[in-house]
């Protein structure tokens, strides 16, 4: 049975599209059928995966606004057992176009229902907000994956997360459970990175990764050249990193 899992934090800038790019294509080279849908209007998720936004007939939006089913959307990307959900700017309107549809926050979960047992995990790249977006992807998850940049502030994002996961719990999703929390652009050299880590270790205790991920730069090149970092510098050590975490997670 396939598993669903959100990539989430309201906190921009943590690194939830790096993570959904470099966890679901190392993963793909296990040779697991992996799914992501890129549920942010930006779209670098799409465009990370060397999809052109511009040339794309159909993405999400038309899920959300029920023009095309699920399964008519998805498309292969360059990496094999890889494919993606794309995303385009037509995204910015879903949440105007549906705030007066019954059951908008389970339209995501009712669009995956039909295939979510053809891939082994599908990951959905949520937006750095609480919208309607946001809210659809945790919904639809089986559990969470939260990135936390290892900075002052993160540590108080996380507060304000876990009061949204308890509100969604209590009123959408009863089930959605933290898969893990994922410490991001960690550097060793840094005093403030450690004592970050100490603290969200402290309170999530055995639901942090053992991989740490670094401030790394092929992590940062990899998607202006449309590619994850495993196929753009498979020794970096950011592609690394990834790899670990893949193996954390397949290991549980």
């Amino acid at each position: 049975m396939g598993k669903t899992i959100a990539i989430a934090n309201q906190k921009g800038g943590v690194g939830k599209t790096t993570t959904s790019v470099n966890l679901a294509a190392s993963i793909a080279l296990a040779e697991k059928d992996i799914l992501v849908i890129d549920t942010d209007p930006q779209g670098n998720l799409t465009s990370g995966l060397g999809i052109n936004r511009d040339d794309l007939q159909k993405s999400l939006y038309d899920v959300y606004t029920n023009k095309f089913s699920i399964k008519d959307v998805i498309i292969e990307t360059s990496v094999p057992h890889l494919y993606i959900v794309p995303s385009t700017v037509d995204l910015l309107g879903v949440e105007v176009e549906l705030v007066q549809k019954e059951g908008r926050e389970r339209l995501l979960f009712n669009a995956i229902a039909p295939i979510k047992d053809n891939f082994r995990y599908i990951f959905i790249d949520c937006p750095p907000s609480l919208g309607l977006l946001t809210l659809n992807g945790l919904v639809a998850a089986d559990s969470v994956i939260v990135p936390v940049q290892c900075e002052y502030y993160s540590l108080e994002g996380l507060g304000l997360l876990a009061r949204t996961l308890k509100l969604i719990r209590g009123s959408f999703n009863p089930a959605l459970d933290i898969e893990g929390i994922l410490l991001t652009m960690f550097d060793a050299r840094n005093t403030l990175s450690h004592q970050v880590a100490t603290e969200v270790k402290k309170f999530f205790g055995e639901k942090v990764y053992n991989t740490l991920i670094p401030r790394n730069v092929t992590l940062g090149e990899a998607p202006s050249h449309g590619k994850p970092a495993i196929l753009y510098d498979a020794r970096s050590k950011g592609a690394q990193c990834y790899l670990a975490l893949a193996k954390e997670i397949l290991a549980k």
